[in-house]
């Protein structure tokens, strides 16, 4: 094979071989870990995506060699740690990735070593925690325990307790819990006839996400919303489990395996019936989209969910241009500061959520397409807290450079981040920093004026 630089072909993905016991061998690891890493030292492009590659180049930049053949192999780790798995630079910028022979795919060689570190036993309790979010979830939502759980989150003692015996930095602003589930505000869905498109299903099944489920639930609620005012019928998906990205970040490949099987059979029955799936949170439609099927590569159900599972906004996107969607909005909403989150990016649907909220007559939006810095639980982390803010800052910037009446996110997280460095950063300067955060979901409703 003629070795080439860079390539012009689409990306393609081999599947995680996490089965095979050299997946975990540490030699194994350490010889594709210094080749990758020897290529990503050479090309630098992705230097600005996220600290993984800063450190890395770090690294080689201080060994007396300036080679990659000299980085200790235990500092491969801070490499590790750095990265969470957004998928960016495998999608956006690296030229080497397959079909080019060269093969890099840095996100699943640091998954690999994430996979490893949790088979040993050396992941800590705080991550372990953390990424348990249904159990969480269930937890917190409890009648008296939600009120107890948010005023812990909001008192400065609490969180200075939660960094000292957690490593959950002090001021980093945690969602809270809603008092009410998604799951018990759903209504039936009116009886709506089901018209299926030539590029959508004319019925819809909703996987409401952990978040959605306890954190949010009026985006969901939003969603439905949409769908009832389209004359779309739906159902709420039963038997719903965490996606598993949570668990996929952290290397905990087994969890993975169980969350997929609670949530495969329901889901796929779905799918099977004919419903399009849909999420409010671009991380787990991502995780059902591409990286179930990835890790499950020969999984028949997980296959059938993938094929089903849309965004929501590609969703409509499609609707339209089956001509069934309705676009009778009656609310201008003005300026619109829009963040497209990496999940939403490496979904390879394009910007689809502008697309949507630039149909709506009086609105104007500006669109910022760079990683926010919070990153699932990573930007929660005390050592990792500095970071995620230095990566978010320009997004603060630039989300509120237009004095917009709405700054939004496909991901809610990291909409919370943007609207907590836009609020720090104007009582640092002591400008006025008010600004009004709304999911793209609700932004919609607003614009139909449902209620």
């Amino acid at each position: 094979m003629t070795v080439r630089e860079g390539s012009l072909e689409a990306p393609t993905r081999h599947p995680i071989d996490w089965r095979n016991p050299d997946y975990y061998d540490e030699a194994s690891l350490h010889r594709e870990q210094e080749r990758i890493f020897d290529i990503c030292h050479g090309c630098r492009r992705c230097v600005s995506l996220c600290n993984a590659f800063p450190t890395l180049f770090d690294l080689v930049d201080a060994t007396r060699s300036g080679e990659t053949h000299d980085v200790a192999k235990a500092d491969y780790a801070k490499v590790v740690d750095q990265c969470y798995l957004c998928d960016l630079c495998y999608m956006t910028k690296c030229p080497y990735v397959p079909p080019h022979p060269w093969n890099v795919d840095f996100p699943h060689l640091m998954l690999r070593a994430k996979a490893r570190k949790f088979l040993l036993g050396e992941t800590r309790f705080r991550d372990r925690l953390l990424t348990s979010t249904d159990r969480l979830g269930k937890l917190a939502t409890i009648p008296i325990v939600v009120r107890v759980v948010n005023k812990a989150n909001e008192t400065p003692l609490a969180r200075k307790a939660m960094d000292k015996l957690l490593g959950v930095h002090p001021e980093r602003k945690l969602p809270p819990y809603a008092a009410q589930r998604f799951s018990d505000l759903v209504q039936r869905s009116v009886a709506w006839p089901v018209r299926d498109g030539q590029r959508t299903p004319g019925k819809v099944a909703i996987f409401s996400t952990c978040y959605g489920e306890y954190n949010e639930p009026g985006i969901g609620l939003d969603l439905l919303r949409i769908l009832d005012h389209n004359q779309i019928p739906y159902v709420l998906s039963e038997e719903q489990g965490c996606c598993g990205m949570p668990k996929l970040e952290l290397g905990d490949l087994e969890s993975v395996l169980r969350l997929k099987d609670a949530n495969a059979a329901p889901l796929a029955a779905l799918a099977r019936e004919g419903y399009a799936i849909l999420t409010p949170v671009p991380s787990c439609t991502l995780m059902f989209k591409s990286a179930l099927p990835l890790t499950f590569p020969e999984d028949a159900e997980v296959k059938a969910i993938s094929r089903a599972m849309f965004d929501p906004f590609e969703y409509l996107v499609l609707r339209d241009k089956d001509g069934l969607l309705r676009k009778d909005f009656k609310t201008p909403l003005g300026k619109v500061s829009y963040h497209i989150p990496c999940h939403s990016r490496v979904q390879n649907i394009g910007q689809k959520t502008r697309e949507v909220l630039e149909w709506v007559p009086g609105t104007a939006v500006s669109t910022v397409e760079r990683c926010a810095g919070h990153d699932g639980t990573w930007g929660v982390k005390s050592e990792f807290y500095s970071s995620s803010v230095k990566i978010g800052k320009p997004v603060f910037r630039q989300m509120a450079m237009s004095e917009p009446d709405y700054v939004t996110s496909d991901c809610p997280i990291a909409g919370r981040a943007i609207l907590q460095g836009i609020e720090e950063a104007a009582a640092k300067d002591a400008t006025p920093g008010r600004v009004t955060k709304a999911h793209p979901l609700t932004l919609i409703r607003i614009a139909y004026g449902l209620s």
